[in-house]
């Protein structure tokens, strides 16, 4: 089984999330986290199951879909690096930096 290790990032975007959509519905808010976590965890037995980020060039560099979400992620040798959750509309090549030449 693969190991999974959160950047701060990754962290950050995530709480970002919740505490937005907390706003109008802290129980939506928990759900929606849920379900992002329950997804990243999913990575530990299937780390390729992502696609391929087109905008990181870079095969390692894949993303899962949870919702209106992007989760990034890298895959290292024994781990799987999440490198962000930002929401799909955010343009990822306009963003500076990008998520994965910080993690």
């Amino acid at each position: 089984m693969t190991r999974l290790e959160w950047t701060d990032p990754a962290v950050e975007g995530l709480q970002g999330i919740v505490d937005y959509i907390a706003r109008d519905s802290p129980l939506y808010a928990d759900a929606v986290a849920e379900q992002i976590v329950l997804a990243v965890e999913r990575l530990k037995s299937f780390p390729r199951s992502g696609r391929i980020v087109l905008e990181a060039d870079d095969p390692r560099i894949r993303e899962i879909i949870v919702q209106s979400y992007r989760v990034i992620y890298r895959i290292k040798q024994r781990h799987v690096q999440v490198l962000a959750v930002v929401h799909g509309a955010r343009d990822l090549a306009r963003m500076k930096p990008k998520p994965w030449d910080v993690a």
